[in-house]
């Protein structure tokens, strides 16, 4: 197949103009495929669609990306701001839950803001040089089926935008030195310990900055320091590098990842190391890395291997250690944040294809095996959504490995059961990872069928991992479309995922 001449989407011509313009544009499309996706169903029309409660519909230009809505009224369809569109998915919501939340809309509106920032940060600042940190720092919109996924937690830019991956940030951590008879920690801390020194009787504590602006006056914290249990150190000799999750850095020359609390809403939750969390951490991580390194093929998990903090303040100062990547790569390989391909950024290897059908079977060959594998065999369920999940390439910019990470987010049987495990398995894969790629490529070549080779991979694994689940899957005529929008709405907690039925491509191929 010869690639067709690029045409930009209605989206990447929006986000190419004006600078507010673009900034709506990016806020829009992810709360529009919300509302599509939630409270609404599409006409016969192409673009329109009707709400399910009320009845109003909602025109949109792109599929993919939608931009531009219109509502019909009065004879005539209206382009909405994006304040109106914003004050009409609260309108829908509440019609739709009868319930009211004033904070999500407030959360819709600094996400926009958040962009905008974002957006005048970027054409002041030079993105980094190194591939794998700049599609870690490349992801402007985000989460493209969430109503606010850029949202900083309401704040001015001054306190966020330092440490922001979007805005190409890199800063030092703040040493701290907790009094040994105050340390809590479990699993490997060790390599926690390069990053200083701490004095005589004290265990090193590396705090992200934001978290200790939000959280240094708390009187826990503040007595601490004031007593001699807590010490401040100062910054780390070399910056950081914020990843994809903002809260988690990345020290190239140490080749170390470091985790941490942050007391803001980001997506869904406040992102707290949260000591239940931290207190299964290690069983769920040795069972995941016990799985990957069972495996055949040469996918990596990145071992979340032990946390530090202290006991005065678990929570608020705790800092877990990964592994980096180095160990893990194949050699010669360029590691690549998932999700940044299908956002797109500088360097991206989906520039260079001029035929999708080789370089999209090596990607779900490295992908798609190991996420089935150590369900089946280990009882293990992988988060193996976009942003979990690294792609190395190799020269020529074919995958050539996967490296998955987040313990956190992995659930384990029976912890879960099997069918609970395998619906998460199929949002995280197929809805949220491999059905936004192949979307991707089917916009940049038109005519592509994406679906049909997934099925084949996916077919392959039946037999092998004894999973029945895939017959049924490749059947079943709904996947599993994650309801952010309701659960935001709503107040469920982040982890209480709801699904909506979202019609399977792969049960027409």
């Amino acid at each position: 197949m010869d690639r067709v001449d690029f045409k930009p989407t209605v989206f990447a011509q929006l986000i190419q103009g004006d600078m507010d313009e673009a900034a709506d544009a990016y806020a829009a499309a992810p709360l529009l495929n919300c509302l599509l996706r939630e409270l609404a169903e599409p006409t016969r029309e192409p673009g329109v669609h009707r709400f399910r409660s009320g009845g109003r519909t909602l025109r949109v230009r792109g599929t993919r990306r939608p931009v531009e809505p219109e509502v019909y009224a009065d004879g005539t369809w209206r382009r909405l701001t994006h304040p109106e569109l914003v004050a009409l998915a609260a309108e829908e919501l509440l019609r739709r839950t009868g319930l009211a939340n004033p904070g999500l809309p407030a959360e819709m509106t600094d996400s926009r803001n958040v962009v905008a920032a974002l957006l005048g940060a970027r054409a002041r600042t030079t993105p980094p040089e190194d591939p794998y940190l700049r599609s870690e720092q490349s992801l402007i919109m985000g989460h493209p089926y969430h109503p606010a996924p850029k949202a900083r937690g309401g704040g001015p830019a001054a306190g966020w935008l330092p440490y922001a991956p979007e805005a190409y940030a890199r800063f030092p951590l703040e040493l701290l030195a907790v009094r040994e008879d105050a340390v809590v920690e479990e699993g490997d801390t060790r390599p926690l310990d390069a990053l200083g020194q701490a004095p005589p009787g004290y265990r090193l504590l590396p705090a992200h900055p934001w978290q200790l602006d939000l959280t240094g006056a708390r009187p826990a914290i503040r007595d601490a320091f004031a007593d001699g249990r807590l010490v401040r150190l100062g910054p780390t000799a070399r910056p950081l590098w914020p990843t994809a999750a903002i809260r988690t850095l990345y020290a190239p020359e140490d080749d170390l990842f470091v985790k941490f609390s942050l007391d803001v809403r980001i997506t869904n939750d406040i992102r707290r190391l949260w000591k239940h969390d931290l207190l299964k951490m290690r069983a769920t991580d040795a069972a995941t890395a016990a799985a990957f390194d069972a495996l055949r093929g040469p996918a990596a998990w990145l071992s979340d291997r032990g946390y530090r903090t202290a006991d005065f303040a678990f929570e608020e100062l705790a800092v877990l250690g990964r592994d980096g990547l180095r160990d893990h790569l194949v050699p010669g390989a360029t590691p690549l944040l998932a999700a940044a391909l299908v956002e797109g950024f500088d360097g991206s290897p989906l520039d260079r294809l001029t035929d999708p059908s080789a370089w999209w079977a090596a990607y779900l060959r490295q992908v798609v095996p190991p996420v089935l594998e150590a369900f089946a065999h280990h009882g293990v369920v992988v988060e193996a959504h976009l942003q979990n999940t690294v792609v190395a390439v190799d020269g020529d910019g074919m995958p050539v490995q996967a490296l998955f990470r987040d313990a956190e987010g992995v659930k384990l049987l029976p912890g879960v059961t099997r069918a609970a495990g395998w619906e998460r398995l199929v949002y995280c894969l197929v809805v949220n990872h491999l059905a936004e790629l192949a979307a991707l490529l089917a916009e940049r070549f038109p005519g592509a069928d994406l679906w049909p080779a997934v099925r084949r991979e996916l077919h392959r694994h039946a037999a092998d991992h004894d999973l029945p689940e895939i017959t049924a899957l490749l059947s079943s005529p709904t996947l599993p479309g994650k309801t952010n929008l309701l659960l935001r709405w709503t107040g469920a907690d982040g982890a209480d995922a709801r699904y909506v039925p979202l019609p399977n491509p792969l049960a027409g191929t």
